[in-house]
C-alpha cells in the first residue's frame, strides 16, 4: 500500500487499465449528462463574457468551445466549457460514503474532468476510448480525494468543485498526455498551488467560473509538466501539502487502498440532477411535486410551505427573496414556489422574467424555512428535510425527503435521461442533430476520433 496520498493517485493513473464494462456504462451516462449541460450553458451571459474574453486573447488552437463556431487552446476551451457546464447549477453530484461526510456537497465531478478531455482529447485526435478511459480516471482521483480530505475544507467555505475539481481535470489530462511518474507529480504539485474556488460566489458568475477554471488548470498543470516545469513531488501530503493547508488534514483511509475499489461511478454512484439549482433543495422539491400533482393544488389552495431542515441545507440556499436567476438556484423559495406554480422547475424556469413575475413573487412569500435541530442532529450524509403544506381548508400535507429522482435510490430510466439532454441541447441544436449527438455519445468507446463527436457540438 501507498504510504502517502500523492504516492496513491500517481500510481493509480500510471497503473490502472481501462476500467469495467459497469463503470463505463455508468461513465457514458454522465458524458451525455454533461456535453447536454455544455450546450446549454453556452447560451448564458458569463460564458459569453468569456468567449469575449477568449477572442480578445486570438489564441490558436483545435479545441472546440461547445454552442458556438470556435476553436482555441485546449486551456482557453476548457475553461469556457467548463464554466457552462456549471453555468446552470444542472450538473451531477457526488454522494457521501459514510455519514460524517457532507451529502452532496463533495464535488459537481464530471464537468471539469469533462471539459478538460473533451478539449485535449480533440487536440491530441484520440478515440473515444481514450478520451472515456481519461474521464474515469479523473473523475475516480477528485471523488476519492474529495471524499478523503477534512469536511471542514467545505463548510470553512472552500467550494469543492474549484479546488479538488483541478485535481480530477489533472488526472485525466495526464493520462492523455502520457506523463511519466516524475512528470504526474510535477503537475498535481502545479494543480495545488492553482486550485481555489471560495463560497462566497455562489449565486454569482464566479460560481460556476470555479469549474472551468479547474478543468483549465488540470491542462495547464499537465502541459507545464511535461515542458519539465517544477513543484514539490508530494504535494497532496505533509504540513504544507494541499489537504492540510486547504483541507486541515486528510483521512488517508479513505483513499490509500481503494481508489477503483470500488469506483465511485458505481458505489456510493453519483446522482444527476433533475433541476437546475442547488442539488439540497432537489429532495423537498420531488416531494412537493408529488403532494401538488396528487392533490391537485393551486397557488390559491395553499396557506403556507414549511420546509424543515438543517443547516447544511438552509446556510447554502440562504436566498431567501432572489434578486436574480442565479440567486434564484441557491434559493428553497424560487424552487418550491416554481413546483406549486408550474408543477416543474426547470431551465426555462430559472429565469430573469419568471422571477420577477408576480405571480412568483407573490408565492415565494408562502414558502417558510425553519431550522430544525432534530434534523441537523442526524448528520449530513442525507439531504433530510421534512416538506409540510398548510392548505386554505386547515388541512396539513407532510412528507419527509432525503432522495431524489437521480440518485442511485432512484435512478433514472434512459427516456428521463434522453429528456433532460433534449431540454439542455435544443437550445443550440435541432431536435435532429440532438438526437445524433445523444447516439453519438453513447457509441463513444466506437469512435476513432473524438472529433466525430466535438464537430456535433456547435451552433446551428
Amino acid at each position: 500500500m501507498s504510504t502517502s496520498i500523492t504516492t496513491e493517485v500517481v500510481n493509480f493513473l500510471l497503473r490502472t487499465e481501462s476500467p469495467p464494462l459497469n463503470v463505463r456504462k455508468k461513465a457514458i451516462e454522465h458524458i451525455i449528462d454533461g456535453i447536454g449541460l455544455i450546450l446549454a450553458g453556452s447560451r448564458t451571459e458569463c460564458v459569453r463574457k468569456l468567449v469575449d474574453f477568449v477572442l480578445e486573447k486570438r489564441t490558436q488552437g483545435s479545441s472546440t468551445v461547445l454552442g458556438f463556431n470556435l476553436k482555441t487552446h485546449a486551456s482557453d476551451a476548457a475553461l469556457v466549457n467548463g464554466t457552462g457546464g456549471h453555468a446552470d447549477d444542472y450538473d451531477d453530484t457526488q454522494l457521501s460514503a459514510s455519514s460524517d461526510r457532507i451529502y452532496g456537497l463533495l464535488m459537481h465531478p464530471t464537468i471539469p474532468v469533462l471539459a478538460a478531455v473533451l478539449a485535449l482529447a480533440e487536440m491530441l485526435g484520440c478515440s473515444g476510448k481514450e478520451f472515456l478511459d481519461a474521464f474515469v480516471a479523473g473523475f475516480e482521483v477528485e471523488c476519492k480525494l474529495a471524499e478523503a480530505i477534512n469536511p471542514e475544507h467545505y463548510r470553512k467555505g472552500f467550494h469543492t468543485t474549484g479546488t479538488i475539481g483541478a485535481f480530477g481535470a489533472c488526472g485525466a489530462s495526464s493520462r492523455l498526455l502520457e506523463l511519466n511518474d516524475e512528470e504526474l507529480r510535477f503537475a498535481l504539485g502545479i494543480a495545488a498551488s492553482m486550485s481555489s474556488g471560495i463560497r462566497v460566489n455562489f449565486g454569482t458568475m464566479t460560481k460556476p467560473l470555479h469549474a472551468g477554471r479547474a478543468a483549465s488548470n488540470g491542462i495547464i498543470a499537465c502541459m507545464l509538466a511535461k515542458r519539465g516545469f517544477t513543484a514539490d513531488r508530494n504535494a497532496l501530503d505533509g504540513r504544507w501539502g494541499f489537504m492540510e493547508i486547504l483541507g486541515h488534514g486528510a483521512d488517508a483511509g479513505r483513499i490509500l487502498g481503494k481508489m477503483a475499489h470500488p469506483y465511485t461511478l458505481t458505489q456510493p454512484g453519483v446522482s444527476i440532477k433533475m433541476y437546475p439549482c442547488g442539488s439540497l433543495a432537489q429532495p423537498s422539491m420531488d416531494n412537493l411535486l408529488e403532494i401538488v400533482c396528487e392533490e391537485d393544488l393551486k397557488l390559491d389552495d395553499v396557506r403556507e410551505i414549511r420546509i424543515r431542515a438543517g443547516p447544511n441545507i438552509l446556510e447554502p440556499l440562504r436566498y431567501t427573496r432572489p434578486m436574480d436567476e442565479l440567486q434564484a438556484k441557491f434559493s428553497l423559495q424560487f424552487g418550491l414556489a416554481s413546483i406549486l406554480l408550474r408543477r416543474r422547475a426547470g431551465l426555462r424556469e430559472y429565469t430573469k422574467e419568471f422571477l420577477n413575475s408576480a405571480e412568483m413573487q407573490r408565492a415565494m412569500k408562502r414558502v417558510k424555512t425553519i431550522l430544525d435541530s432534530e434534523l441537523a442532529r442526524m448528520g449530513m450524509d442525507k439531504m433530510r428535510s421534512i416538506v409540510e403544506v398548510e392548505l386554505e381548508d386547515g388541512r396539513v400535507l407532510r412528507r419527509v425527503a432525503d432522495t431524489a429522482r437521480g440518485t442511485p435510490e432512484k435512478p433514472l430510466e434512459d427516456a428521463d435521461l434522453y429528456e433532460k439532454f433534449k431540454e439542455c441541447a435544443t437550445f443550440v441544436l435541432d431536435e435532429t442533430k440532438t438526437d445524433q449527438v445523444f447516439k453519438t455519445i453513447q457509441a463513444l468507446e466506437g469512435l476513432s476520433n473524438i472529433e466525430r463527436l466535438t464537430s456535433l457540438l456547435t451552433e446551428l
